[in-house]
């Protein structure tokens, strides 16, 4: 089942587990919610999850914009999504705690406040390290708010009536996913680069009309009290805040007179991360039951999820950034790239889940990540070699790219959930949702450093003389001009050779170590 994404459509994640009914109460009887109210309850989640779609999805197709209006740096671009993915993926396994602890409905109106209070605070920043900071305050509230958009339906709705609610509630996800990035991109060539700051500015009026419907909506009953775990939330900010800072900064101070920085920094967050296993595997309630990675075929969906997931990243967040600023692609246009994946999710994922359900996991795994490897490689060819072709070339690998998505999405899910055992599905389900995440706050932060790598090297030494990777440029020369893109190019071939080749070990990675159904089981 696709989930609400940040950055990147797709995320996997399964639906929580329905909450069992009072002794001697109807099973399709809601638990906390009136018949008449639960639209009300849906509406709310599907604004919310809007929020996050439409703020995750524009931010890759306004980031030229972003770094032009702001003079921000490649490195301050990658923090711009790096501050958000950090806060994001080391704090929702807190969140998702914290809605059982405290109650849904409540804990979903916090974070609605603290996305949209963040989101006011992005539109009005001055500076890109502004931006950055309350970008991590984003994070934050997208913790709270993003476990609970569809944990809350389920709890509102009867099983009787919960499949068609999620499945609307899918549907408007798909849909903003796919329109969002087009809107936003029209707005931006319509009004030019100052009007990025409108994007943030929306959530707003959304988030208000959202918890004023959830203050029309009962409390639902806070569960177990349980201790959420806040010292692992710190050691994994601390462990991948480093790491990304290193991978970040590495080929930025290569040439300079202090080296070790970048290196140090990757050192302490492999230590920090080192420490943070230890934490969780002796603490009473651990944030990641790192036991269920004893469990070969979950091991494996992980794995698998991560590689896929860094690919994915990586091109959603640097193809928009070199069709925008390096062939002058208008960023209405740029907007398209998202449709042919959140399309191809919302059309097959149904199919897809039912055929994985009949042949297991496996085949769908390794055939849906080779497709995706082989669009990549095509677009590494195209790039490559120079063709600026975006509906003749790009659109269709990403149509290509899309079908593969669809092949993997539902089968991964299925994948992480069956390997566990019913009582540790949530916490499979998390630890899942969580990784994809992180996936992408490595990817932005290391393929950032491979383009910019190439991309200087490229240029030699008129490097200084002409705007980095992805930043908007005029009034260069036209051989200057001719030299940047032609660098753009190598730098984002180099990118998306790379992501090809984590996707065919995404394939090998589940070939290896998800089970196939017999055909007596199959049937």
């Amino acid at each position: 089942m696709q989930t609400p994404p940040d950055s990147v459509p797709g995320q996997p994640l399964a639906a929580p587990a329905a909450p069992s009914p009072p002794v001697g109460q109807d099973s399709t009887v809601s638990t906390f919610c009136p018949r008449d109210r639960r639209h009300l309850v849906l509406i709310a989640a599907i604004l919310a999850s809007a929020l996050g779609f439409i703020d995750g999805s524009v931010v890759s197709v306004a980031m030229p914009a972003i770094r032009a209006d702001l003079g921000a740096s490649l490195a301050d671009a990658q923090w711009i999504s790096n501050a958000y993915a950090l806060a994001l993926s080391a704090l929702i396994l807190v969140g998702g705690g914290a809605g059982d602890r405290f109650g849904l409905r409540r804990t979903f109106i916090a974070g609605i406040i603290v996305f949209v209070l963040a989101s006011m605070i992005c539109a009005f920043v001055p500076t890109a390290s502004t931006l950055i900071l309350a970008r991590g305050f984003q994070g934050i509230g997208a913790a709270l708010m993003i476990p609970g958009s569809l944990a809350i339906i389920a709890k509102a709705y009867p099983k009787g009536e919960r499949g068609r609610a999620i499945g609307i509630w899918a549907a408007a996800s798909a849909l903003t996913t796919a329109i969002g990035p087009v809107i936003g991109g029209a707005v931006l060539s319509v009004f030019g680069d100052s009007a990025w700051r409108m994007i943030f500015a929306i959530t707003l009026p959304l988030g208000a009309i959202a918890v004023f419907l959830l203050t029309r909506v009962p409390d639902d009953p806070p569960g177990a009290r349980k201790r959420l775990d806040f010292g692992g939330a710190a050691l994994a900010i601390i462990a991948f805040g480093a790491l990304a800072w290193g991978l970040t900064a590495v080929v930025a101070e290569s040439g300079s007179a202090t080296p070790g920085r970048a290196i140090g920094a990757i050192v302490a967050g492999l230590a920090a991360l080192v420490v943070f296993v230890v934490y969780e595997l002796r603490v009473k309630a651990p944030m990641v039951n790192l036991t269920l990675f004893s469990i070969l075929p979950f091991a494996g969906a992980n794995a698998a999820t991560f590689v896929l997931y860094f690919a994915l990243s990586a091109n959603m967040f640097y193809l928009p950034m070199l069709l925008i600023a390096g062939w002058d692609i208008a960023p209405a246009t740029a907007g398209f790239l998202f449709i042919p994946l959140s399309a191809s999710l919302a059309l097959l994922s149904g199919p897809v889940g039912r055929l994985s359900d009949r042949l297991g996991p496996r085949l769908p795994i390794t055939l849906g990540s080779a497709v995706v490897g082989c669009a990549f490689a095509g677009l590494a060819v195209i790039v490559g070699a120079g063709l600026h072709l975006f509906w003749e070339a790009v659109f269709p690998m990403m149509i290509v790219m899309g079908l593969g998505m669809a092949l993997v999405v539902s089968p991964l899910s299925t994948a992480v959930m069956t390997s566990v055992e019913d009582a540790d599905t949530g916490a499979a389900s998390g630890i899942n949702n969580a990784i994809s995440r992180i996936a992408g706050l490595v990817a932005v932060a290391a393929m950032g450093s491979l383009a910019a790598f190439v991309y200087a090297a490229m240029l030699g030494g008129d490097a200084g003389a002409i705007p980095g990777f992805g930043e908007p440029a005029s009034g260069l020369p036209a051989d200057g001009e001719a030299m940047r893109v032609a660098a753009g190019d190598a730098a984002f071939a180099a990118i998306a050779w790379t992501i090809a080749a984590c996707c065919f070990l995404s394939a090998l990675l589940a070939w290896t170590t998800q089970t196939a159904l017999r055909p007596a089981e199959a049937r």
